[in-house]
């Protein structure tokens, strides 16, 4: 990776789109330190309240926005409209024909489903502005103000600049695309995480002063983050290639085919939304239950305790969502039926299977038993942070050893699984652009 860097540096096209990408994060940086008006938030932000066990989607979005929307800044939304959006466009394509067949028309197509996707991701970013709003108001982060029309006013003014932002930040992701290296959303995704990174190594860090059972807790938690950028690593490149033989035909005086080729199948071909879309769904508990506040000891407080990382059902319900949502997200992405009826089209075959609906059963059988072996996977990475703090806090309270300052017991791994999955598959991905841009400009070159 290091090296691809170097190489590409040295090229003057690729090191001018370098530089305009590190210019268009330092723009998002700059934004998400902007506060909005009419906000008055103290120095532990608007989660420095709440426990690190409490899972909300607060704190996802949070993550995604490199903690601007913990002090109410003008990126306090970040992409998460956008990332909303294109999940929401991406699924409404498979239910509805006519975005269907608009995806389907080549780069007019595109440009539409593109304008179609910003539409939507502005739309979802005024209705997120307006929650976060309520959110402000029942956090009392707002400027005292005792008239009516002051309320309505500073309501409005506070839910269209971040509205804004969420339009400005989609426009800098564009300008990474357009004169950047590309990739500009998961770019800027992974410019808000990295952010946080100083904030979990200070707070690991500061185990190391209560001595103690902590000197062996905090190293075996560096090493296991580090295990796990591996393992990803490997888990991101796995895949499972289904050899396919073509047929010779002879059109006019020339022959065709008679060569063998695979078709790859990514063993996590659905990437880290598995992750996103549970731990969004269990989030939901746990936010509503900030404004609720049911009374203690009561059932509705007992039902949002079982959604709390530090109960054992949040585990089990979170392995089996990963599951449903990668089954989900895998009828989507691949079509056993197309595909089958693609490679008849092109006198293809798999050996041993004959053409037509055995081939697409195949491809089916296959492709479930990847996506089994991919969501198995990414569940180890995603539960392996709340087992590791469960784990670490019945050794911390076995021994009577707790946090001076908080009273909590054990060492938290506060960048989770969905971190560590989005900072390697954006770096992979980012590598892999930088290698195809180097590759298309000695290709020129030769060409020249």
């Amino acid at each position: 990776m290091i090296q691809t860097i170097k190489n590409a540096w040295r090229i003057p096209e690729i090191r001018k789109k370098l530089l305009f990408t590190a210019f268009i994060i330092l723009i998002f940086r700059l934004g998400a330190a902007i506060p909005v008006p009419f906000l008055s938030i103290g120095a532990d932000g608007l989660l420095g309240n709440q426990t690190t066990t409490t899972a909300t989607f607060l704190d996802y979005i949070n993550m995604i926005s490199g903690n601007a929307f913990n002090y109410g800044t003008i990126f306090a939304m970040s992409i998460t409209p956008y990332i909303n959006a294109s999940i929401i466009i991406q699924l409404l394509t498979v239910a509805i024909p006519a975005l269907e067949k608009l995806s389907k028309e080549g780069e007019e197509g595109r440009k539409k489903m593109a304008a179609i996707t910003r539409y939507t991701a502005v739309g979802l970013g005024l209705l997120q502005a307006a929650a976060y709003y309520v959110f402000l108001r029942s956090q009392n982060a707002l400027s005292a103000t005792t008239n009516t029309f002051g309320k309505v006013f500073q309501a409005i003014a506070i839910i269209l600049i971040l509205t804004a932002g969420t339009a400005i930040t989609m426009w800098l992701g564009e300008q990474i695309n357009d004169k950047g290296i590309g990739n500009g959303i998961s770019i800027l995704l992974f410019a808000g995480i990295v952010s946080r990174i100083p904030t979990y190594a200070v707070q690991l860090y500061g185990y190391l002063d209560f001595r103690g059972i902590y000197y062996a807790l905090v190293p075996i938690a560096v090493v296991s983050l580090v295990l796990m950028v591996i393992f990803i690593v490997w888990m991101d490149n796995a895949e499972r290639r289904i050899p396919v033989q073509y047929t010779k035909r002879v059109v006019g005086r020339k022959m065709y085919g008679g060569q063998s080729s695979y078709i790859p199948i990514k063993v996590n071909m659905s990437g880290v939304l598995p992750i996103i879309f549970a731990s969004s769904i269990l989030s939901l508990p746990s936010t509503i239950q900030m404004f609720v506040n049911p009374t203690e000891g009561s059932f509705w407080d007992k039902f949002f305790t079982v959604f709390t990382t530090e109960h054992w059902s949040y585990a089990l319900i979170y392995f089996v969502l990963i599951i449903f949502f990668a089954y989900f997200y895998s009828s989507i992405q691949y079509n056993p039926i197309e595909m089958a009826n693609n490679l008849a089209k092109n006198s293809g075959t798999i050996p041993g299977v004959r053409t037509g609906r055995p081939t697409s059963d195949y491809i089916a059988k296959v492709i479930s038993k990847i996506v089994l072996l991919g969501a198995l996977l990414i569940s180890v990475v995603a539960l392996f942070p709340i087992l590791y703090s469960q784990i670490t806090k019945l050794i911390c309270t076995a021994v009577g050893q707790v946090d001076p300052t908080t009273g909590a017991a054990g060492v938290s791994i506060s960048l989770g699984g969905t971190s560590i999955i989005i900072l390697v598959g954006v770096a992979l991905e980012t590598v892999q652009q930088l290698e195809s841009q180097m590759m298309m400009r000695h290709y020129k070159g030769f060409l020249d």
